[in-house]
């Protein structure tokens, strides 16, 4: 049985990967034929944007056998296009079998993984992670917006769910007055969320006879 890292790469390979692998190819596979005893042909990794395995972003650990992985050797043997160099240990030390990983530590790690991410050139960044990870990461910022953002930052994404986020360095945003309420502000004017604006603006909402 595979795990939930391994169903990480193997969505990753399936999104971001090219056209079936060539022998003779000049440039690894994403993932080589038969990956997993899958019976998938081999995916090139040809034209595909750089893929880092990242620990920090692995689902809550402890307890659950899927949530163990398996040594970084077979992985590399699987995907040998994915970079895995951050990733310290080739066994998993992080896994216990007898304790449950304590929600405020997942949003720790989830802390961790963010500060990595602006650490990053990049602009655009997609992560290929777990619902559970992203629930308790998120859960943490929001709480000076306005609910209704609140609740759709940090609610449970559905499985291969998709959603898009631009993350914004505060202390960067100069002194204009926001016009979203991202920056923790109800704005003025006609951006108002939907669900507050006729609270807001009721005379705008009556039509006339």
């Amino acid at each position: 049985m595979y795990n939930l890292f391994y169903r990480t790469m193997q969505t990753a390979v399936g999104v971001f990967g090219g056209e079936s692998h060539l022998d003779g190819s000049s440039v690894p596979p994403l993932m080589v034929e038969n990956a997993g005893n899958s019976g998938h042909f081999a995916i090139s990794s040809s034209n595909c944007p750089p893929i880092i395995a990242v620990e920090l972003c692995r689902e809550h650990l402890g307890v659950h056998p899927c949530d163990k992985r398996r040594s970084i050797r077979e992985y590399e043997s699987l995907f040998p296009a994915i970079d895995f160099s951050l990733i310290e240990n080739n066994e998993d030390v992080l896994w216990k079998a007898d304790v449950r990983e304590p929600n405020n530590d997942v949003a720790a790690r989830g802390s961790k993984f963010i500060d990595w991410l602006w650490s990053r050139k990049e602009k655009e960044i997609a992560i290929v992670t777990h619902s559970g990870f992203l629930f308790h990461t998120l859960q943490q910022f929001g709480n000076g917006c306005h609910p209704s953002v609140k609740d759709e930052i940090s609610k449970h994404f559905a499985n291969c769910e998709l959603r898009s986020m631009v993350l914004i360095d505060k202390s960067v945003i100069g002194s204009d007055p926001p016009t979203t309420n991202y920056p923790g502000k109800i704005p003025q004017g006609s951006d108002l969320p939907s669900d507050v604006a006729s609270e807001k603006h009721p005379e705008e909402n009556c039509t006339s006879n």
